[in-house]
């Protein structure tokens, strides 16, 4: 299952704001520098849902605000109820 991300890096805290614009809108306390941002993405959506974080892969937008995430393992219905959507 892969979805749209809405990255905002250099935040107080790491939180999972929402959806906006049809993306998950993130918020990272690791800057957008040598993939330190990803790496805090990949980690903190392991744990909301529950899987490793070799589950969870950015598959597109490595050095934008916007990316696309693929977790494996979960299905749309499964993934929505992790995160509360």
């Amino acid at each position: 299952m892969s979805l749209a991300v809405r990255v905002a890096p250099r935040a107080s805290r790491n939180e999972l704001v929402g959806v906006e614009a049809g993306a998950l809108k993130v918020r990272l306390t690791a800057p957008p520098v040598e993939g330190a941002a990803n790496q805090a993405l990949v980690k903190l959506l392991a744990k909301a849902l529950g899987v490793a974080k070799g589950k969870v892969t950015v598959i597109s937008g490595e050095r934008s605000r916007n990316k696309r995430v693929l977790v494996e393992g979960l299905g749309l219905d499964e993934l929505r109820g992790r995160l509360g959507l």
